[in-house]
């Protein structure tokens, strides 16, 4: 009488001469051990581990979404030190106070015409009269900051930023008064970052006012026309010079721009910013006395 044949296990379907003592959860293959890759649920064979990877489009839209955005910080990091070395010089930093270094290093029409501190159109834009101005700013910088960089990437970035940041000198110099009131702080940029971001939305088909952003510009602007000591030119200009680089930058992809003028625009926009402050402060009124 003969005996019944043992049972034999199957092998693995990619390599022949081992035993598979499992199988694919997902297609049933069996599998060995190196072969088998440890899944939520069960075990998956390398084909269906690789199968059920995301595509390269999807893979590269998740890393952007973990891409830190060093400028923002940067930036935040930098308007933050610098309100400390001011508090560290002078306590009255904390208040709204004028201390000396707003003295030396606002921006005020008479003050560049007759010591010729061009500096200044850059350096207001870092300092801040007291904690809630300075915390203010930060908190929509760092907010609106992430979100543009993020899309621009950082070179892009910090180029529309500091667009932005000329164009609000120049217009704090072009529409604000030629007495020695002395105006800083990082709202002209950060105007500007609205007005790239909502430029860059409108183009995309996106109604702002359906978004944050939206009601956020609108109350900024409401604070602006209302509030006493509120620099109207710096909030226009940056919004004016952020909102030209955003309709380059943040073209769509049915209109697109050439590639070159995505770079070209804010250096543009920088550079004209820049010569319209020499225009103001050479030809415009200036306080006498």
């Amino acid at each position: 009488m003969s005996l019944p044949l043992p049972p034999t296990l199957p092998t693995c379907y990619r390599h022949p001469g081992r035993e598979a003592g499992r199988s694919c959860t997902r297609c049933g293959k069996p599998a060995c051990s190196e072969c088998l890759v440890q899944a939520t649920v069960g075990s998956h064979c390398l084909d269906c581990a690789k199968a059920a990877r995301p595509d390269l489009k999807t893979r590269v839209k998740y890393a952007n979404a973990r891409v830190l955005t060093p400028v923002t910080y940067a930036l935040v990091g930098i308007n933050i030190a610098v309100f400390l070395w001011m508090v560290l010089l002078d306590t009255d930093t904390l208040s709204n106070r004028m201390t000396e270094a707003h003295v030396d290093l606002g921006l005020n029409r008479s003050i560049v015409h007759y010591t010729d501190e061009w500096y200044r159109i850059i350096t207001s834009g870092f300092i801040h009269f007291g904690i809630i101005h300075l915390g203010f700013n930060m908190f929509i910088l760092y907010q609106l900051g992430q979100l543009v960089e993020r899309e621009l990437g950082t070179a892009k970035m910090l180029l529309c930023y500091f667009a932005s940041l000329l164009g609000g000198s120049f217009g704090v110099l072009l529409l604000d008064g030629a007495d020695l009131s002395i105006t800083g702080g990082a709202s002209g940029a950060v105007f500007g970052m609205m007005g790239v971001a909502a430029v860059g939305m409108h183009r995309r088909g996106v109604n702002i006012f359906n978004t944050g952003l939206g009601s956020t510009l609108l109350l900024n602007l409401v604070i602006t026309f209302t509030m006493r000591n509120i620099s109207i030119g710096g909030h226009i200009g940056g919004l004016v010079a952020g909102a030209i680089c955003g309709w380059f930058v943040l073209a769509p992809g049915w209109k697109p721009v050439p590639a070159w003028a995505r770079w070209a625009t804010p250096l543009a926009v920088g550079g004209v910013a820049a010569l319209g402050c020499l225009w103001a402060v050479s030809s415009l009124p200036v306080f006498v006395g």
